[in-house]
């Protein structure tokens, strides 16, 4: 049996982690918002036209934040078009999707829908189509009290409180070709900071997040981050990061002018598992951009990372869900995720995590029926998809402070990366509850033996081991069989300062240990 060590110390850590790394997504994407999160006609709609199955979904989850309403969706977005009387609101083209938008649920009802599933917001501005001048009125009728033309039809519309939304994304991927009204990063740059500027004027409590690379595979890829960052570094607190990990696609960087990669031979499973050592190449060449241009402004605050859009793309969609043009509320990318694409998924989670001291709001792409956590199909009730399960024991579990590990553990190569781990780990302490939990992935197909040394924090008191493991990488969940693919729980007695753990082969593991302090 392969062999791992783990050792830990209570002094060595990363960097406390940001609950916004927990967060997702909606957008105006497919049956995300219309037959997802909205369906006044379903069996278990409440009183807005909202899934309460959804929303229990939701809430279990631990979800903290949500990005709305783009996403591409953002790129060509009238907010105005989506607040007052529903009957008055206009319905819509939607280009960025090819679907017909008709408004009847838009941002005061996303808000009062965000109350419902007790998570904060992170809102995105056009500035695709539109210009500061839109964005700032936007952000009058959010989060100004009253008096101005836009709070004042806020009060109107029957909503008298500010909504307050602290967190404003400054546009969408607009350094894609797909993206309506597509920019360069010195046109982005321009309108960035004027919409910066004047935001900030209206309430100069928020935090802005400049739109970054759509993916580290763009050919203008981190060039364009420098000089947004160049430009927009005394405005923004933020940079996105936005990263697609999929099976199909290599990772050669596109032309300017691309939009799909050509389509080579399926990743084999190996080189699937090693998929998130490009997440973490990425989050390194970005704080490196990041901390360039704080030297070059000889600037005294760091600009953080938000990678407001990750995911592993599922090779099978769910069956009845194919998409129709110019309909409201037809699935998009409605994926069965496997065993395998969870295990893909952790790891990728646990990257984001593993630069905890940077990387402070994460945003899972998209929360229902879109490469989703959550499939809401027909009138059955809504299910967790395999990647859920990982997110939702990171959120649960992995508050705290990260550690520095340090690991003994055999590795593998592929064609592309060498001397990979077989076991991905992370550790987080709870100084609180003094808890220390393990986080861990193993990539390897038979059952390894995990040592964890915790001398430094004391014995361990008891324990539990989730495991989620399935003999058939390919196993999904779906309509016919929901829980296909779920975790079981072990309790576990303390057995002095060192335990040891065995994995099974292609396993995600969450690893409690309760601890008895030293001394």
């Amino acid at each position: 049996m392969i062999k791992g060590e783990l050792k830990l110390c209570r002094d060595y850590i990363v960097g406390e982690v940001d609950e916004r790394l927990f967060g997702s997504f909606v957008e105006h994407m497919g049956a995300t918002v219309y037959n997802g999160i909205y369906q006044p006609k379903h069996s278990s709609a409440d009183e807005d036209g909202c899934r309460q199955d959804v929303i229990m979904q939701t809430k279990a989850l631990g979800v903290t934040t949500l990005r709305y309403p783009g996403g591409n969706f953002s790129s060509g977005f009238n907010w105005e078009d989506s607040v007052g009387p529903i009957s008055e609101r206009p319905e819509k083209l939607d280009l960025a999707w090819r679907s017909l938008e008709p408004n009847s649920f838009g941002l005061n009802e996303f808000m009062r829908w965000i109350k419902k599933v007790a998570c904060q917001p992170i809102m995105t501005v056009n500035l695709g189509t539109r210009s500061g001048d839109d964005a700032r009125n936007l952000l009058e009728y959010c989060n100004f009290p009253r008096g101005g033309h836009y709070s004042n039809l806020r009060i109107q519309h029957g909503i008298k409180a500010p909504h307050g939304i602290k967190t404003w994304c400054l546009g969408n991927e607009l350094d894609g070709p797909w993206q309506i009204a597509a920019k360069t990063a010195e046109e982005y740059s321009r309108i960035a900071c004027e919409a910066a500027k004047m935001m900030r004027m209206v309430d100069p409590a928020i935090e802005l997040v400049a739109v970054g690379s759509s993916h580290a595979r763009m050919e203008s890829f981190p060039e364009w981050d420098r000089i947004v960052l160049t430009h927009a570094y005394d405005y923004v607190d933020y940079i996105s990061l936005h990263h697609y990990i999929d099976k199909m696609m290599d990772y050669a960087p596109l032309s300017a002018t691309k939009v799909v990669h050509e389509q080579k031979n399926r990743a084999t499973t190996k080189d699937y598992f090693a998929r998130n050592i490009h997440v973490d190449r990425q989050i390194h060449t970005v704080i490196a951009i990041c901390d360039y241009v704080r030297a070059l402004h000889r600037g005294k605050k760091d600009i953080y990372l938000a990678f407001d859009e990750y995911n592993v793309i599922a090779e099978k969609k769910h069956g009845g869900t194919d998409f129709v043009e110019w309909t409201t509320g037809s699935m998009i990318d409605c994926g069965e995720h496997s065993m395998e694409d969870a295990l893909v998924f952790g790891s990728m989670m646990l990257s984001l995590l593993r630069r905890a001291d940077r990387v402070k709001i994460a945003c899972q792409s998209l929360l229902v029926n879109t490469g989703p956590l959550i499939v809401a199909l027909g009138d059955i009730p809504a299910f967790l998809n395999t990647i859920a399960y990982p997110f939702m024991h990171l959120s649960l579990y992995g508050r705290g402070e990260v550690l520095y590990g340090v690991s003994h553990i055999p590795t593998f190569s592929t064609d592309e990366i060498v001397d990979i781990p077989y076991i991905d780990t992370l550790a987080v302490h709870d100084g609180e509850h003094d808890r220390v939990t393990v986080f861990a992935v193993n990539r390897c197909e038979a059952p390894v033996s995990l040592s964890v040394d915790l001398r430094d924090f004391g014995s361990v008191i008891s324990g539990e081991h989730i495991a989620m493991h399935s003999d058939d990488l390919s196993a999904t969940n779906n309509r016919h069989k929901p829980q296909a693919v779920i975790p079981r729980t072990r309790p576990f007695s303390g057995n002095g300062d060192m335990a040891t753990h065995t994995l099974a082969g292609y396993s995600w593991n969450v690893l409690r240990f309760t601890m008895k302090g030293r001394g």
